[in-house]
């Protein structure tokens, strides 16, 4: 049975993942309500000026795949057709480390797009990358197939070897926390802000 990683808040990996596997938070959903996606990355490395290889990617990728772009801030690596096209053919999203245009379009037609923000001036089509290497996205080095899950919370990253088992975690914590009352959970917070407190040695005035 596949998993449903968006079953939890991105929150909840936090549990399961180093710090260091959470974008950077400037690459946010370009449109409210965040949208939830997840699914494996196919990754693209665009040369800054250049956004050929996601126009090539769009047609390779798979049904149910993030596009993970790494690209520059100054030229926008898609727009609306581009989108689309993307969403026709079942991809669940674009995480960019970079901009994008048409973002009413792109709105109006509900495809998942996080990045860095919109420019309207588009990139050229001149330089090939190879496809489906590991490339830098938002701090965080992405390998081809990792598990994306991204929600208004961030974007996780998360290594494909233990993808089952940082959702496990992530799961638990959230029915832990989901099944006590907010006062079960003062109580609890309480008793271990003042335990480390003493540990520490602080002393109120």
């Amino acid at each position: 049975m596949s998993i449903n990683f968006n079953e939890v808040s991105v929150c909840e990996y936090a549990d399961a993942l180093p710090r260091e596997q959470f974008m950077d938070y400037a690459i946010h959903s370009l449109w409210t309500p965040s949208p939830k996606i997840s699914g494996p990355a196919f990754t693209v490395k665009c040369q800054p000026g250049d956004h050929l290889m996601l126009h090539a990617a769009i047609y390779r990728a798979n049904p149910g795949d993030v596009i993970v772009v790494e690209a520059d801030d100054q030229f926008a690596v898609a727009g609306g057709n581009v989108c689309a096209i993307a969403k026709k053919r079942g991809i669940a999203g674009f995480v960019v480390d970079g901009v994008i245009r048409d973002v009413g379009e792109v709105e109006e037609m509900g495809f998942a797009v996080y990045a860095r923000g919109v420019i309207p001036k588009p990139g050229a089509k001149k330089c090939v990358d190879p496809l489906n290497q590991p490339v830098q996205c938002g701090g965080v080095t992405v390998h081809p197939g990792d598990i994306i899950v991204a929600d208004q919370e961030g974007i996780a990253v998360i290594p494909q070897a233990s993808a089952a088992e940082a959702f496990e975690i992530a799961k638990q914590r959230a029915e832990k926390d989901g099944g006590m009352t907010l006062d079960e959970w003062q109580a609890k917070h309480h008793e271990n802000v003042e335990g480390i407190l003493a540990k520490l040695g602080y002393q109120d005035a």
